[in-house]
């Protein structure tokens, strides 16, 4: 009788060979996190997209040619950090309103997840572009976008939630003929980005969007003529490269809210807890002065919420080792960044942590959250024939597209 065996009567722990093994297995088998990567992804696309549109009327202010920050000047600038940005092609405003758009419409799509691999890294070139462009218009927000959007490139964000689940659900291993048609697309860019290096900023981000253009072209070699084991190989590569990813913006939230937490400790405005009531009393941080005139009155409220952030921040990291903890410090923090976006007029900053922290997020609740929204769109927009719910396509079956 194998010692190492389970029984009824005497449970015995597996060996640690075999938990070895399947963790192994789990990790190159299977993109982890499905359902976290499609509201990473929803979130950072919607708070870049509603930035956008709400920047749209003072456009060519804050990033186009005629602005305060000159095109003359950004490039003195670029040439100096090598900061990509394909804006710095031409100073023309009709390329700007042309990269605008794409910036836009590369958000829209992302949102809704279709050829979510294409997307990614128009979405990706937009934001660099744009923010790259005028630095100084940015803040914490925009800095974790700009992370954020160099990390989904690298993620299979669109198995769930996403036009490109509903597409696989639907048509199975059809033939693709939109993607081959995207990656063709894509390819005068990429030359042009080329052609405009000494324009274009850092070269490792060129070159970086050539290997993900030949991986694509790669893939839709290897789906159509070798689909068995090259294919099951190309597979555990990119399952290997989601999930680390993942691991990535976990630690990026974890280090953001360390180094974060950590700086206020050492402030004597947080030490002596009145940190929060002067941005109360700053005319640009407060768009409700009622609302900020009565919390700013209570010294015993500014003070718990001062030291409420930095205990919040401090003991986030560590209560990952707890699932319950955390789950309950993830609350409170997403409710501190809704009270930021209320309070202090900062929406678009709070929006994109939110969307960060939703990578802790448990997948019961995102399962559950689904299901709630499912079924208020079926009740607001009634259709005669039914959509089968999203879950992760296995990899047998997913669709074997270019760019999908």
């Amino acid at each position: 009788m194998n010692p190492t065996a389970r029984t009824p009567d005497s449970p015995v722990a597996e060996p640690v060979d075999r938990r070895l093994a399947r963790a192994i297995q789990r990790v190159t088998a299977t993109a982890l996190g499905p359902y976290q990567a499609a509201v990473v992804r929803i979130g950072f696309a919607a708070a870049w997209l509603l930035f956008l549109l709400r920047e749209f009327p003072h456009r060519h202010e804050m990033y186009g040619p005629h602005g305060p920050w000159s095109w003359d000047m950004a490039q003195q600038l670029i040439a100096n950090n090598h900061s990509f940005t394909v804006l710095m092609w031409s100073d023309s405003t009709l390329w700007f309103e042309i990269v605008y758009a794409v910036a836009v419409l590369s958000g829209v799509m992302l949102l809704v997840g279709w050829r979510t691999r294409t997307m990614s890294v128009l979405f990706m070139v937009g934001v660099l572009s744009l923010q790259n462009r005028s630095i100084f218009m940015g803040d914490g927000g925009d800095n974790v976008i700009h992370l954020m959007a160099i990390y989904l490139v690298l993620t299979r964000c669109g198995q769930v939630w996403s036009l490109d689940a509903r597409r696989a659900a639907r048509s199975g291993a059809q033939r693709d003929v939109v993607g081959p048609m995207l990656w063709v697309a894509v390819a005068p860019g990429l030359v042009a980005a080329t052609l405009f290096i000494d324009r274009t900023g850092e070269t490792w981000l060129l070159v970086l969007l050539w290997l993900l253009w030949a991986a694509q072209g790669l893939w839709w070699l290897v789906c159509r003529y070798a689909p068995d084991q090259p294919r099951v190989l190309l597979d555990v590569l990119a399952n290997l490269v989601h999930n680390a990813t993942l691991v990535v913006i976990m630690a990026e939230v974890c280090l953001i809210y360390a180094t974060a937490g950590w700086y206020k400790v050492q402030g004597s405005r947080w030490q002596d807890g009145t940190a929060l009531y002067y941005p109360l009393n700053l005319e640009y941080f407060t768009p409700w002065p009622a609302l900020s005139d009565i919390l700013a009155a209570s010294g015993v409220m500014v003070m718990l919420l001062t030291y409420g952030t930095v205990i919040v921040q401090v003991a986030f990291p560590f209560t990952l080792f707890n699932r319950r903890v955390k789950n309950v410090l993830l609350v409170v923090m997403m409710l501190e960044h809704a009270g930021i976006a209320l309070l202090l007029g900062l929406p678009f900053f709070s929006l994109a942590m939110i969307a960060a922290d939703a990578v802790f997020l448990p997948t019961v609740f995102l399962v559950w959250l689904g299901g709630r929204v499912r079924r208020v769109r079926e009740r607001l927009l009634p259709r005669t024939g039914t959509v089968p719910e999203q879950r992760p396509v296995p990899e047998d079956r997913t669709p074997r597209t270019l760019v999908g």
